[in-house]
Formats: structure tokens, sequence, C-alpha cells
């Protein structure tokens, strides 16, 4: 039985849902576990896991692309020992792999390594370009939402409110108050 799995990270990418879920049907996926979640948070990726626990011996995992599955090669090397432990395999559509033969899974194993190298290479463009926009003053961050109402929290605390109400009047944590308090 081949089961289908699709994945986007955010509800607004509908486009690439709806298009991984007809190359799911084009592949002749019986069933499909789809979800709309990021992959980085790999605990609440519920249909996931249902795919893995409904596949048995002779199954295939069909996924569009490599990215949708697994965002390491570590995750994605625990996926296949378990599919792999219940006989499954995984066919990655995108890519023409199969690890139902022994060179799919080598092509996998180093396609993913790549994978998991070009996310590091962004990552670090992207700490980079922060840094570099941090020094140039073109990057502050947020406004201090807590700091911006250091007024109200000081008038509040002088007519005899606890910190605790403060916080849930002006809408800031209560270790908020206690610093703003604490630096008069």
């Amino acid at each position: 039985m081949l089961i289908g799995y699709a994945r986007t990270s955010t509800l607004d990418q509908k486009a690439g849902f709806e298009t991984q879920l007809e190359e799911l049907a084009a592949q002749g996926c019986e069933k499909v576990f789809k979800e709309q979640v990021s992959s980085v948070d790999v605990i609440a990726r519920e249909q996931l896991t249902q795919a893995l626990e409904f596949i048995r011996e002779g199954d295939t995992l069909v996924v569009t692309k490599l990215d949708r599955l697994a965002r390491s090669v570590a995750h994605l090397l625990s996926i296949l020992n378990e599919l792999e432990g219940k006989g499954a395999a995984l066919k990655i559509v995108n890519l023409g792999i199969d690890t139902s033969t022994p060179t799919g899974r080598l092509m996998l194993t180093v396609l993913g390594a790549i994978a998991e190298f070009e996310r590091g290479i962004m990552l670090e463009r992207q700490r980079e370009g922060i840094a570099k926009a941090k020094a140039d003053g073109k990057y502050k961050g947020r406004k201090p939402t807590a700091r911006a109402k250091a007024d109200q929290v000081i008038r509040l605390r002088s007519e005899g409110v606890g910190p605790s109400e403060i916080a849930q009047r002006v809408g800031i944590g209560r270790a908020s108050v206690y610093r703003i308090l604490n630096s008069k």
C-alpha cells in the first residue's frame, strides 16, 4: 500500500499543500496523512507520527519532497530506521528515490546530508546579514513593550496596586513589572 504524507509549514501555503496532495494522488496513494506545521517542532507533527504507526510490512511512505519529511539527517535516518524495522520503504517523488533498494538508501542519505548543509549555510548567512544590519543601524529588533509602559507601571504602583494586578492591567509580564520598579 502506498501511504502519502503532505506537510506545509504554515496555513498560508495553500497552493503548495494542494500541489502535494495532487501529486500524492497521482502516485496512487491510498491513504494520505496531511498537516500544516513547522518541521522545526518535530514533536508536534502528529500526522507524521500517525503515518509511521499506520505503515505495515510491504507499504511505502510517499512524500513529494525531502524537506516535507525531515529537517535533519538524524531525523531522516530515524524515520528510515523505523520504516525499515517495519519492512516498509520510503519514496521521494521529486528525487526519484525509493529506499527499497540499496542505491536508493545511499542516495537519500547523501542528499539528506547536503540538504542539512544547505540549511546550515542559509542560517549562517541570515545571522551574518542581521549582524551587518545591526552594525549599520538598520536592524533594531522589536521595540521593548514593557519599557514603553514604565510610566503606567510606576503610576499604578504609587496608587497601591500590586505587581500581579499591574501586569494584568497593563498587559505585560510580572517579571517586567518588577524590572521596571527595581530600575527606578
